[in-house]
Order: C-alpha cells, then sequence, then structure tokens
C-alpha cells in the first residue's frame, strides 16, 4: 500500500486489507463536520487513518443544515447524515427506538461488524450502543471527557453510561486520568478499558517565527479556546487585566467564539485594552495554523479537560504552553514544554509572567520536531486496530437476550428495570422490521478502491452490490473522482496532502441526489 502523503503515487485498494483481516467499521457520534473540535477531528483523523490499513470505515451521524443523506468526504469516507432533531449543542433528542430502522438499514447495507461510538453526550453513540448489541454486533466506545460524581448532570449521564456500557467490548480512553475516571463512573472492569491518546497532524502546523505579529519586542499570547464556563472563560477574563498591567509589552489573540465572548469584550472595554487584546471569532479549522504562529505563548485556562488537542497544536506551531493541571493535561507534553498552573487567577498570573520570561529562549523547529515524534495519528489508527483484532479474538461470550438482562439487572433496582424494559421493547421493534423488511432484502452497497495521483483522489468500484467483481469495461458508471478542496480552504497546505486531518474541509456532495447514467462520471464537490 503506497501512503497519501508520500508525495508521489500511491494506492491503496480495499483488496490490501481483506487479506490480513479487513474491516468494516462504523463510526457513531452526535458530533462530527461541519461542527470542530477534539471529538470531531478525533473521529476525522482515525477514520481516515484505518482506511489507510485498509479497513472500510462509514460514519453516522445527525444532519447539520442542509447537509443531509450520504456525503463523501476525502479519500471516499462516507458520512451518513441522518434525519434526526438536535437539541442543545447539536445533540440529537433521545429516542431508543426512533432511528433503529435506519441503523439497521445502514450496517446491513454497508456490512458492518463493529460499531464504536464517541462521547458520553452524545445520545445517538449510547443509543447505537444498544441497537447494535441488539443487532448482534461487536461494540467499543471512546470516552473524550471527564465527569463528576456530585452534581445532577453528572449523575444522569453516569447512570445512562453504566446502563449503554454494561454490554460493551471494549472502551477506549484518550488518557490515563480518563481511564480511572470512565471505570469509577461506569463501573467497568479496568481489563476492560483501555488509553490510546489523541495526537495532531504535525505537518498542519510548521512553524513560522516570521508570522508573529505584533513584533519585537511584543510578546503574543494566544488562545484559541470554545468560550465557555467549561474552558475557564471566566478566568481568562481576570487573568488578561492583570498580566497587561504587569507587563505593558504583552499582546493577547483570542480565537474562539461561545456565550462567554460577551465577558471578554466587557474586559476589555472596561480596561481600555482595546488595542492589547484581538478577539478574532471562531475561526474555521484550517486557519488555526495562522494564529497559533503568530504568538509565542499558548494559554489553556480549563477547568476539566481530558486531553487538550489544542495544546498539541501549540506546541506543534513552536509555541510554549501555559495550562491549568485538570484532567488528563499533565500526561501531554514533558515539563520542559508546559508550565502548569492552579485553576486560579493568581497562579496562572505568575505562570503566564514566567513564561514570558522564557519566551525568548524556545526553539519553535525543536518543539515542532518533538511533537511530530510522540503524536501521530496512525500510530493511533494502529492502536485502534489492535483494541478492534483483541475483541475479535475474545471467546465467545453468552449474549442471549437473557443473558443482557442480567447484566442490565446491575445498574440498580429501578434504573435496571428501565434498562431491562427499554432492550426488550427494542428486540420487539427488530422482530417487526425483520418481517416487514428481511435483512436478505437489503441492497449491499458497493465497495471501492482510493487511488491517489499526487493531487486529485479517484474512487474506483470494485466490486458490486452482492460482492461480485465488477467489470470496469461495463460499469462505467461507477466511476466517480473526488477533486482537491478549493485552494482557500487549504491555504495551509503545499503540494500533495499528507495528513488525514488536512482534508476536513472537503466539501462532499450527496450519493442519492441522482441516478447516474452509464459511461457519466460524477465529481464530489
Amino acid at each position: 500500500r503506497g501512503g497519501r502523503g508520500d508525495g508521489g503515487a500511491g494506492v491503496m485498494s480495499v483488496e490490501a486489507g481483506r487479506g490480513a483481516g479487513r474491516l468494516c467499521v462504523a463510526m457513531v457520534c452526535d458530533f462530527f463536520y461541519p461542527r470542530l473540535g477534539g471529538v470531531e477531528m478525533h473521529i476525522w483523523s482515525v477514520s481516515q487513518c484505518l482506511q489507510e490499513r485498509g479497513h472500510k470505515v462509514v460514519i453516522i451521524t445527525h444532519a447539520y443544515g442542509d447537509r443531509k443523506g450520504i456525503r463523501y468526504m476525502t479519500g471516499g469516507l462516507k458520512v451518513y447524515y441522518l434525519p434526526l432533531v438536535s437539541m442543545v449543542e447539536e445533540d440529537a433528542f433521545p429516542t431508543p427506538y426512533s432511528w433503529l430502522p435506519l441503523f439497521r438499514n445502514i450496517v446491513t447495507r454497508e456490512g458492518v461488524q463493529l460499531v464504536h461510538c464517541h462521547q458520553a453526550t452524545s445520545c445517538m453513540a449510547n443509543e447505537a450502543l444498544l441497537f447494535a448489541r441488539t443487532l448482534g454486533l461487536k461494540t467499543c466506545y471512546t470516552d473524550h471527557s471527564l465527569f463528576g460524581f456530585g452534581d445532577a448532570g453528572s449523575i444522569h449521564i453516569n447512570k445512562v453510561l453504566m446502563f449503554t456500557l454494561s454490554d460493551v467490548d471494549h472502551a477506549i480512553c484518550v488518557s490515563h486520568t480518563c481511564r480511572e475516571n470512565l471505570v469509577l463512573r461506569a463501573g467497568l472492569p479496568p481489563s476492560l478499558v483501555s488509553t490510546i491518546p489523541n495526537a495532531v497532524d504535525s505537518s498542519r502546523f510548521i512553524p513560522d517565527p516570521s508570522k508573529r505579529h505584533p513584533v519585537a519586542p511584543s510578546v503574543n499570547i494566544v488562545v484559541v479556546s470554545r468560550l465557555v464556563y467549561r474552558k475557564g472563560t471566566d478566568l481568562l477574563a481576570a487573568v488578561i487585566p492583570r498580566v497587561c498591567e504587569a507587563l505593558p509589552h504583552v499582546h493577547f489573540i483570542i480565537a474562539g467564539d461561545g456565550p462567554k465572548r460577551i465577558l471578554l469584550e466587557e474586559m476589555r472595554e472596561a480596561h481600555q485594552l482595546q488595542e492589547r487584546v484581538e478577539l478574532l471569532g471562531g475561526v474555521p479549522n484550517a486557519q488555526v495554523r495562522d494564529v497559533l504562529v503568530r504568538g509565542h505563548i499558548f494559554v489553556n485556562t480549563s477547568l476539566t479537560e481530558s486531553f487538550c488537542i489544542a495544546i498539541l497544536e501549540a506546541a506543534a506551531a513552536g509555541l510554549l504552553t501555559v495550562s491549568t493541571r485538570v484532567g488528563g493535561v499533565p500526561e501531554v507534553l514533558p515539563p520542559d514544554m508546559i508550565l502548569f498552573a492552579s485553576p486560579s487567577v493568581d497562579s496562572l498570573v505568575s505562570a503566564l509572567l514566567e513564561a514570558v520570561s522564557r519566551a525568548a529562549s524556545v526553539d519553535p523547529f525543536d518543539f515542532h520536531a518533538r511533537v511530530k515524534r510522540m503524536y501521530d495519528w496512525r500510530d493511533v489508527a494502529r492502536r485502534t486496530e489492535l483494541v478492534y483484532r483483541q475483541i475479535f479474538a475474545q471467546p465467545t461470550v453468552n449474549h442471549s437476550l437473557y443473558r443482557r438482562f442480567q447484566r442490565y439487572r446491575t445498574v440498580g433496582p429501578i434504573a435496571g428495570l428501565l434498562s431491562i424494559f427499554v432492550v426488550a421493547f427494542q428486540y420487539m421493534l427488530l422482530q417487526c422490521l425483520e418481517a416487514l423488511d428481511p435483512a436478505d432484502s437489503i441492497d449491499r452497497a458497493p465497495e471501492w478502491s482510493v487511488v491517489s495521483r499526487g493531487s486529485p483522489v479517484q474512487v474506483r468500484q470494485v466490486r458490486g452490490a452482492e460482492g461480485s467483481p465488477v467489470d470496469s469495461n461495463a460499469d462505467r458508471g461507477a466511476q466517480m473522482v473526488l477533486r482537491s478542496a478549493p485552494k482557500e480552504w487549504t491555504k495551509e497546505s503545499k503540494g500533495p496532502r499528507s495528513g488525514p486531518a488536512l482534508q476536513m474541509q472537503l466539501r462532499s456532495h450527496s450519493s442519492n441526489n441522482r441516478r447516474r447514467k452509464p459511461g457519466a462520471t460524477g465529481e464530489l464537490e
């Protein structure tokens, strides 16, 4: 298999991984492109790298605005945007039954063997875990966040997670702290939970000291974050005036948006810091590197964090990091690349003053090289594949309905009974669906090979709907071409794209918009 980022022609056929045990995996989560964040980037990058390793990956999420139906993204990654109603922060309305018919149709059509769900707050992920077990599929779950045990919201989420993970095959956490947290919250045996950290595509964050602005003697402090309470925006608003008062040559650059932005605007007005505090608002993912390279120091004021990808991106761009010592953040970087503070104003001010004194001695390219050696999405995908292999290598477990009821009964005296009722009704609904629309009558999706020739990426059908080889001369209509992303969407890339995350901004086109005529070539936008 040739790599897509090797600068030359590379070939990855679906046949490549079949001999080594090719898998078909469905990633399920409410949070995916066009929404951008750590969970979305993780799903995107791991999916791309699993495809590089010869596996088939499809993503199932809910519709975002007019982004509905089936979309193809870079490398032929297939995304199902389901017509589900979203509530707060793009989380789908919780219904344990409504989209079971859709889910059954998708996993049957795609030949899914394993369902990999992400994030505790995703309703689709929790429901898909139950659907998959009802359909007899293997399941895996990745937790990306930390939750407490005392507030009402965390108590409810923990109880739901205890229910949905009662029958999971394996769980993955992005840090050791997150792993300990999940074991306690969900009551899972530690042997069923692995730690696989996030990563960063370092090729997207090459340092460029010449882009630092304002120029010396100014020291630029960069913040890239959602402006919400959990990210410590209240702390940031209290820290900035004190640092600006102590160091007149410091300049703050803040990228991000959220309900707490007005707090920063009021702070800037009250202390007359319009010339020293720059609020950029929401920044597209492709422009994050352009913001980071302007700075000397990156600051993270999160109150809770399982694993902060933004810290990795900043370090890869050559910035010294100042962060609150919370959650899994101490596991991310070596001590000489990051300064820690407690989540208090005085501690953060002290850490920032020390960081400003050290900023001139930092070698951005050394930081970049070290991050590149430590973190790689391809290594994350390799380790994730090992978890998949372990799941399929496990001894056969009795997954009868009675045994499932026994496991769900351990959730609690009342919650356990409710869990049994939910699963029993799902099972009855599945029997009705099988009677009305047998699985054998559902069309199988064609399989594709991905052939990279420099910049364009070509996707060609190699197997028909029933698994039979396709005659390339007879079925020209199955041929599609994915053109390169518009230049303005990938300004940071130079030459052939080398990292999976580079392509996240590719526009895609619904695959079911029309039936192509034989001999036609369709373009995926």
